[in-house]
């Protein structure tokens, strides 16, 4: 149980910015430093035609919910397009991807908990080339 007793405000203007090998950039709402551990919050705005690779969490469940442009998920062997609107959840443990199907930048509010994966987002933008290298 998580033992966070301050609220968690996130200030236009003060974003903490990462920005994704695969180009999205993401804006860091709470951390689970700031929830006792219980979550992580964060908004993803990805290109057109981008996403992460195939990945697992071996504890995590990721909740999201499309706010501009149209993604398309992969969850273990299940493929579905997701609209604006529309919320997923992602159990840990299960391999999955999206990306953003759209012709326009697309966005997506996101939880994560426990939280912690928003500490390597953060990492990350230390991270990515400003030219992306070609992976062996």
């Amino acid at each position: 149980m998580s033992t966070f007793r301050n609220a968690v405000v996130s200030l236009p203007g003060r974003e903490r910015i990462a920005k994704t090998p695969f180009g999205a950039k993401i804006v860091i709402d709470a951390t689970a430093a700031e929830t006792g551990g219980a979550f992580g919050m964060l908004e993803t705005f990805t290109p057109p035609g981008q996403g992460p690779a195939p990945h697992t969490h071996t504890r995590e469940t990721e909740v999201f919910r499309v706010i501009h442009g149209l993604y398309r998920f992969q969850c273990g062997d299940e493929e579905f397009d997701a609209p604006p609107g529309t919320v997923v959840v992602l159990p840990p443990q299960v391999r999955h991807s999206w990306r953003n199907i759209s012709d326009q930048s697309g966005q997506m509010f996101g939880t994560v908990s426990p939280g912690g994966c928003e500490q390597l987002l953060s990492t990350l933008k230390l991270l990515v080339p400003t030219r992306p290298r070609k992976l062996q």
